[in-house]
């Protein structure tokens, strides 16, 4: 569990540096489990269950929060994604998927919610996730039903700015 952490900080990273080229982001947050010290929990898994054994939590994907000045340039946003990961696996040889990582979408002064950056090539592809009212009304906007953000989840304890438009901030330590 650890070591998956640690490869996601790293296609963290990645990404928030791709990102940073990209001149509509203006911020770049890493949240969630994989921002913090993993806790320890009883997974879901019966044997596990049964013996209450703990684990490190299960880091299943990456968190990222980008603030943007606008939602003109969200497929560049998704290019951007797609060569820092194809990049971490040239360097590195760890793969992450790129729907492995989400970026949600903020805007800079509110720093409110606006939905999460599409996975999909096409906009709207006619999946069933796009019938989500107000999907894609913005090109690879994508909403989700019901969804909304803890408020502690940019608290300075659960979270590391990767980006910020005037330097970039020191990664997240390990």
């Amino acid at each position: 569990m650890y070591a998956r952490q640690k490869e996601f900080r790293l296609a963290a990273e990645y990404v928030a540096r791709a990102l940073a080229d990209v001149g509509e982001v203006q911020k770049v947050v890493l949240f969630g489990s994989v921002s913090r010290l993993l806790e320890k929990e009883v997974p879901r898994f019966s044997n596990y269950r049964r013996y209450r054994i703990e684990l490190a939590h299960e880091c299943s994907d990456v968190d990222i929060a980008v603030w943007v000045s606008n939602l003109d340039g969200l497929k560049s946003l998704q290019k951007a994604r797609s060569k820092a990961l194809n990049l971490l696996l040239q360097e590195k040889d760890i793969g992450v998927a790129h729907h492995q990582v989400d970026i949600f979408i903020v805007e800079p002064v509110t720093s409110r919610y606006l939905g999460r950056l599409c996975i999909f090539g096409k906009c709207p592809k006619g999946k069933k996730e796009c019938l989500v009212p107000a999907c894609g009304s913005i090109p690879f906007l994508r909403k989700h039903e019901d969804f909304s953000f803890r408020e502690d989840a940019f608290a300075a304890s659960n979270c590391s700015v990767l980006f910020e438009r005037g330097g970039f901030c020191d990664s997240p330590s390990a």
